[in-house]
Parts: C-alpha cells; structure tokens; sequence
C-alpha cells in the first residue's frame, strides 16, 4: 500500500467531518452572509484555528460573494488555499555533509520515541549512516524502545552510560558518532511540558554542549505533536520554540483523529517547516510532508 493511500486512509476522520459539513451547508445555496458564518464556524471545528478560518472566509467572500456554489467548488477552493499554506512548510530535514544532529523534542506521549525509529528507517533506506541516541535519562522504557527501534532500523545505537545527565549523554553520543562515520544521528531528549524553567535550561545545555564539543556539526531541533490534541499543539509549540530553538516539526497519529486541520493552523501561525507526517503505527507510516496530497486528502479530492 503507498503512502498516498495510507495518508487517505488516515486522514479520512478529518476529511469526513470537513466533507460532509461542507455539502451539507453548500447544496445549490447561494454564498450569502449566513453561508459564510456557518463555513467559517464548520473550519473553526475542523481546528483549523479562528485566525486561519476567518482569513480563508474572507477570500471566499471577495471571490464568490453572492453567487452560487457548489459543495466541490469550496472543496475545490479549500484545498487550493491550504496547498498555497502549506507549500512552503513542507520541507524535508536538511542534510548537509558532515554529522547531522537531530535533537528530537516534545510532550511524553506524542510519539517522540518511534518517530526517531521511523526516521531512522527512513534515511537509512536512502542510504544514509544514522545514529539514534538515548538523550531521554528521566523516562525508564525509553533505552530499551529506542534500542528496538535501533534494531529495526539498522541504526546504530549510543544508550549513554547510565548517567542522568541528558547533556552528557549527547555529548558522548555525537563524538561516538562522528568516529563511527555516521552523517546523521537523532537525539532523544525528555518530554516534560510541565516545568518550563528546567526544560530550557536542559535543552540549552545541550545544544551549548554539543556546539562547543563538535563545533562542524549541524543542529537541527525537531519538535513531535500528536495530531489528536488539535489546537492544544500551537501552545505546545509556544512553549518550546525558543527554549529549544526549533527548527521543525512532525506531526503524529492523524489517522487517529478529525483534528487534522490543526497542521494548517499551525502553518498560519508559525510558519515552521514540517518535515513528516504519521498516519499509522508501522515503520513505514511516517513520511515526509508533501502540502498538495494533505491539502486534497484533508477536502476529500481524489487525485493521485
């Protein structure tokens, strides 16, 4: 089964609930006042946030005011908005020569630990050297997930040294790394929301460290969301944008959930690129973010 289909067939809570509020609202009815309200408020609960809604009704109200619709001509039109949204978001991880390091980030629960093995199965499989290290010195199970997912993905594994010092742990890892070969080398770290003050701190240690140790390597900082808290991911994001100077996002279990419109309320409000999308619980299930297939997927538009 390809991706594409899978991407379907996850999205298809999320595409429901946009479709069928849709051609409920815009069966041979004419674009007035009262259509508009009832569409902004029909994207607003397809969490696709008050701020995107209200800009996405107002195009429409100064394109088709007053005229006839049909259903898939706003179908039509929505996916060709959140194309133009997400188009410049949908970038894959940069890779440059040299060590490549990953600092993975978010909330226990999100899905951080098997999107490293995914990754990691990912671009090994385009032949890449990957690295995952076991940055997470808080959460008991999250050694021995990582090194079956290690396992899985043919990736070599750096498990720390017992020690709790994630900053430690990073350090050794990279430098193991950067002597094995490997070009690109995930970090886990741990996912506490709870207590800011102590995750800037950690976080900063880290990429403080690793910058001062392996000064030529890259440093990307990714942040897991799970597609299921909607909106609530944008505060997640707030929270961890500066502590840990992210550079990107994933976005987990959209097949699991009628919230996928939250990725294009992300877009709207932070404009960071979102480098893969999950739409499952195998290795293969999450792949890079491609904006027209989401788009079209999400307004229930079957092209290939």
């Amino acid at each position: 089964m390809s991706f594409w289909t899978r991407l379907k067939d996850g999205l298809g809570k999320s595409a429901a609930k946009l479709s069928t509020g849709i051609t409920d609202l815009f069966t041979k009815r004419k674009l007035d006042a009262a259509a508009l309200e009832e569409f902004e408020e029909l994207l607003i609960t397809a969490d696709l946030s008050p701020r995107l809604a209200a800009k996405l009704t107002e195009k429409l109200r100064k394109t088709r005011f007053d005229t006839e619709v049909s259903d898939e001509e706003i179908k039509q039109f929505l996916a060709g908005e959140l194309t133009t949204l997400l188009t410049p978001v949908a970038t894959p991880l940069r890779l440059e020569a040299g060590l490549q390091i990953v600092l993975v980030v978010g909330v226990n629960g999100n899905g951080k630990t098997t999107s490293i093995g995914k990754l990691a199965h990912y671009y090994a499989g385009l032949g890449r050297s990957v690295g995952i290290a076991a940055g997470d010195t808080f959460r008991a199970a999250a050694v021995e997930q990582l090194a079956v997912w290690a396992t899985r993905a043919k990736a070599r594994f750096y498990p720390g040294d017992g020690t709790k010092d994630a900053a430690s742990v990073a350090f050794q890892s990279a430098e193991s790394a950067a002597r094995d070969g490997v070009d690109l080398l995930f970090i886990d770290t741990a996912g506490r929301l709870h207590n800011k003050e102590h995750l800037v701190a950690e976080l900063a240690k880290i990429r403080r460290v690793l910058l001062k140790s392996i000064p030529e390597a890259a440093i990307q900082t990714v942040l897991v969301l799970d597609a299921t808290t909607g909106l609530t991911a944008l505060s997640q994001v707030e929270v961890f944008k500066d502590a840990a100077q992210l550079t990107g996002l994933i976005v987990t279990k959209l097949d699991g959930t009628a919230k996928g419109g939250m990725v294009a309320a992300l877009a709207d409000a932070y404009g960071l690129p979102v480098h893969a999308v999950g739409v499952g619980e195998g290795i293969e299930d999450l792949q890079p973010f491609v904006a027209k297939d989401f788009a079209e997927r999400l307004c229930s538009i079957d092209a290939e």
